[in-house]
């Protein structure tokens, strides 16, 4: 059950410490004895999780930290005191409808995060929007995945990077994010009502699961439709048609013209035969930096002894990791969308091509452990100043990839020691990149053995390659959310906004703001 961020007279307290098997219940006694006081003195009423979080730093004695909200009988006894803060409480609130006259329901393209929470708040605004996507419906589309992975047949339209739940259906399910806003509250709280676990409220880094992931994107498509909304899967836009005033309609394959006023473009980073068409509609695009690596693997149980020890706390279920490293030259290093307990997979869209990329499910208990390792990317290494010349970029290493693995939709795939040593497959791996990716993954390795010990070991695998971890393209926009044509909305990760789920869908949520504040409602949308 989602709670509010604090009724009056709530408080927020931090650094409460309880040893890693101890139950959660002992938390109120923590805060009063933190603050000084006996259970007579501080009654504590009602209290809740804010986050949580391991140190296992002392790997002897591990801890879980938490940040508390709670409510006391008598909050004059907490006034002055240093050690807790008053909660302000902070919601989202649906804006004020705008003035125009929005004749057709606004259309999202796109159910990837971005889309998917625009379409709701504009939905729960009453603006009915139709939703399309170019991939298949959540069964359809886990079917058609697991068909490319076993018999190597692509469907180039539903894949993993298309279809109901957008890229992030084949991840984590990761809500890490480095952004602070009260439209997270909104994000959460729709995910937990649509059936992801409580605990992504408050633990430091929370997933959802491949598995259950699957099972919420649907739960939230079911709602909007209760709410008025509309979809079309398997259906592609292929053209925009503007007027002076800006938009007017959009063309869908194979022929069908729909009129149109406001689009959402939340169409993922994958998106490249949109982003070719939109700049040949003339949309300003942008060149943006983005990072190009490759992802390593190595049994769970190697990470789990570096993090928490010889002796491993199993309720903490299987550790993860961070690294970053900037070597010399200022370029940086870095791990990305860690997955642990989790499994490599392929993440083609676009035909012979090799993409990678890694998932697990809620329970994380493949035994293994993923993550991508990146080197990043910058525009000055593009073959070229045109704004889709990254995009180019990563095409042309998937292209060769392919072409390394024998032209065939398979992992390319050798030791840690084949890939340092630039042996066999290392080599060909290294090869289908620039040559500075595989220097700076090379130099940076060894020193990430150092702060993960076995990291840079026998016991690692390498996988190549990893390309998607972000757009390298911006679809520009100005302080309304509106491209340089009117009623365009971009938005999301495919626009170069955001770089996660929890990100992407609060800038769809902004956008779908802009919509509100912008027209009337119109309920009578055929």
């Amino acid at each position: 059950m989602w709670r509010k961020e604090g009724p009056e007279g709530m408080y927020r307290i931090h650094q409460i410490k309880l040893n890693w098997d101890a139950p959660q219940k002992e938390i109120p006694e923590k805060i009063r004895k933190k603050l000084g006081f006996s259970e007579k003195e501080l009654g504590i009423v009602d209290w809740f999780i804010r986050k949580e979080s391991i140190d296992a730093r002392d790997k002897n004695h591990i801890l879980r930290v938490y940040t508390v909200n709670f409510q006391v009988f008598e909050p004059k006894a907490l006034e002055d005191n240093p050690l807790v803060e008053k909660v302000v409480p902070l919601h989202w609130e649906m804006p004020s409808l705008g003035e125009e006259i929005l004749k057709n329901p606004p259309v999202v393209v796109g159910f990837g995060p971005a889309g998917m929470f625009a379409g709701l708040v504009l939905a729960e605004a009453g603006f009915q929007p139709l939703i399309l996507e170019r991939g298949s419906v959540m069964e359809e589309r886990i079917h058609k995945v697991h068909g490319f992975w076993s018999d190597g047949v692509l469907d180039e339209e539903t894949n993993v990077q298309f279809g109901e739940g957008g890229a992030g259906t084949f991840s984590d399910g990761k809500l890490t994010t480095g952004i602070r806003d009260v439209r997270i509250e909104k994000v959460l709280k729709e995910l937990v009502e649509a059936g992801a676990n409580p605990d992504i409220q408050y633990k430091q880094k929370p997933h959802i699961g491949t598995d259950i992931l699957r099972k919420v994107v649907v739960g939230i498509r079911h709602k909007i439709i209760a709410l008025g909304g509309r979809f079309r899967f398997d259906t592609k836009m292929t053209d925009i048609v503007t007027a002076a005033e800006g938009l007017t309609k959009i063309f869908l394959e194979p022929e069908e013209a729909i009129p149109v006023e406001a689009l959402v473009l939340a169409i993922g980073h994958s998106a490249r035969d949109t982003l070719e068409m939109l700049w040949r509609r003339e949309l300003v695009l942008e060149q943006k930096p983005f990072s190009m690596g490759v992802r390593v693997e190595h049994p769970q149980e190697l990470i789990n002894r570096s993090q928490y020890g010889k002796t491993l706390p199993t309720s903490l279920g299987p550790a993860d990791y961070k690294l970053v490293y900037r070597g010399a030259s200022g370029r940086g290093v870095y791990t990305f969308c860690m997955c642990p307990g989790g499994q490599v997979i392929l993440a083609c869209s676009e035909a012979n091509t090799i993409v990678t990329n890694g998932m697990s499910n809620r329970d994380r208990s493949s035994g293994k452990a993923n993550s991508a390792l990146l080197v990043e990317v910058h525009p000055a290494d593009f073959p070229s100043s045109h704004p889709l010349a990254g995009m180019w970029l990563q095409r042309k290493v998937e292209k060769e990839a392919f072409r390394a693995g024998g032209s065939r939709y398979t992992h390319l795939i050798c030791t840690m020691e084949e890939f340092l040593e630039s042996k066999g497959m290392g080599n060909r791996i290294r090869c289908c990149f620039p040559d500075f990716i595989g220097d700076h993954l090379v130099e940076a390795i060894p020193f990430m053995g150092k702060k993960i010990r076995g990291f840079d070991g026998p016991e690692g695998m390498v996988y190549g390659v990893e390309t998607r971890s972000s757009s390298p393209v911006r679809i520009c926009r100005d302080d309304s959310y509106q491209s340089n044509i009117r009623g365009v909305y971009p938005t999301g990760e495919g626009a170069g906004y955001a770089g996660g789920i929890v990100s992407a869908a609060v800038d769809g949520i902004r956008v779908a703001e802009q919509l509100i504040n912008r027209y009337q409602r119109r309920t009578e949308h055929a």
